[in-house]
């Protein structure tokens, strides 16, 4: 189940790839997925080896400098920056056998991986492993990977925990299913499986505890899994602000006033851009300070734990309202379809729709502060 090493195409830049992305945003609304020679520009720009251990090739970067480069691969086009942010899978592949996750990462440390975890399809166990079956949904990046995983449940399994299998992408069947109007360019169809074999070293417990002790591996897993997908939405509200800054120091065709003159715009904009700041100093404020307790210390405490939690729901829920405000004050011609500022908003709005990020989480975050029973992922 090797992957073979990627030739990356591109001599571009950073600024020149986003760039580039930005452009082509259009067309990755048109395509409904992001082509594989952006995906290439990706691992170029170290996306998918980001948090594979040095050892094997990565560059074992921490959480808030991954973050800083999805929020501006987000800001050039947020289903870009969603697709990039699954990088973060080679930290919860970090609970395969050490020898499965030498053999993906140390043969190509720029590996894509993309899965499609719930509901948890019955899987047989057969000589060689376990033969899968099924159809999943939600399936983010899907058309990029290398390697797919869907969520399984077997006979023999000793926990409620859905178990993963993971098999090279040539073995799914993409079932074309995704068509939103936020997010659009995910590529988040469906997979499908037919009585594919993966082998038990194969599999891995979503949410057990990784087989190595890296840093990164022990970074509160469903807190980084929230935090990569919340910082696109600052992304997109991010491009919302930009857009409305550089439009309202133009001149009005009516001959009024240009609309950064206008003092309901001044104020309004100051507060849009305010609670993106606020929103933003907290996100890497709190995910520094986190990933810098564990270089003292092997496990997050508590009340910091709940902390990298809250903050990626807050990313998402003020960057979604940030990019709301710039789309009210953008005027009636960004109501037109195909209007980035619609997209800008929408792009947001889906984020924080997202179960990692939605309203339940600030439960659960009220929940642990008072010492009460709360959702997976919290301490």
């Amino acid at each position: 189940m090797s992957v073979q090493a990627a030739t990356l195409p591109t001599s571009l830049n950073k600024d020149q790839i986003l760039e580039e992305i930005r452009k082509r945003a259009p067309e990755f609304q048109q395509l409904r997925h992001i082509p594989q020679d952006t995906v290439d520009q990706f691992k170029a720009l170290g996306v998918y080896r980001a948090f594979v251990p040095e050892r094997f090739g990565g560059d074992a970067i921490s959480p808030a400098a991954f973050c800083r480069l999805i929020e501006d691969i987000a800001a050039a086009d947020a289903s870009a920056g969603w697709v990039a942010s699954f990088g973060v899978s080679a930290t919860y592949l970090g609970t395969l056998p050490p020898e499965t996750y030498a053999k993906i990462f140390g043969e190509n440390p720029d590996t894509v991986f993309a899965g499609a975890m719930f509901p948890p399809q019955a899987a047989t166990t057969v000589a060689g492993g376990y033969q899968v079956s099924g159809q999943w949904p939600w399936g983010s990046g899907i058309m990029g990977a290398d390697l797919a995983g869907v969520g399984i449940k077997v006979e023999d399994q000793q926990t409620k925990l859905p178990l993963i299998a993971i098999m090279p992408k040539d073995k799914v069947e993409v079932v074309d299913t995704w068509k939103t109007i936020g997010l659009r360019a995910t590529g988040s169809h469906d997979i499908k499986v037919d009585q594919v074999v993966v082998p038990k070293e194969w599999t891995f417990i979503r949410g057990s505890k990784p087989s190595m002790e890296d840093r990164i591996f022990r970074y509160p897993a469903m807190a980084l899994a929230s935090q990569v997908l919340a910082v696109v939405a600052l992304g997109a509200a991010r491009s919302a602000l930009d857009f409305l800054h550089e439009s309202g120091n133009r001149q009005s065709v009516t001959g009024a006033p240009k609309p950064g003159a206008r003092p309901y715009l001044q104020s309004e904009y100051a507060k849009a851009r305010g609670k993106y700041l606020g929103a933003q100093a907290l996100f890497y404020d709190t995910l520094e300070e986190g990933y810098e307790e564990l270089a003292h210390n092997d496990v997050i405490s508590p009340d910091t734990h709940v902390r990298l939690r809250l903050v990626a729901s807050k990313a998402a829920k003020d960057g979604a309202e940030a990019a709301r405000m710039a789309f009210a004050l953008g005027g009636s011609t960004v109501i037109a379809e195909g209007h980035p500022m619609g997209r800008y908003m929408l792009d947001a709005a889906a984020v924080a729709q997202h179960a990692f990020l939605s309203e339940g989480t600030w439960t659960g975050a009220g929940a642990a502060m008072f010492d009460e029973p709360t959702m997976p992922g919290y301490p």
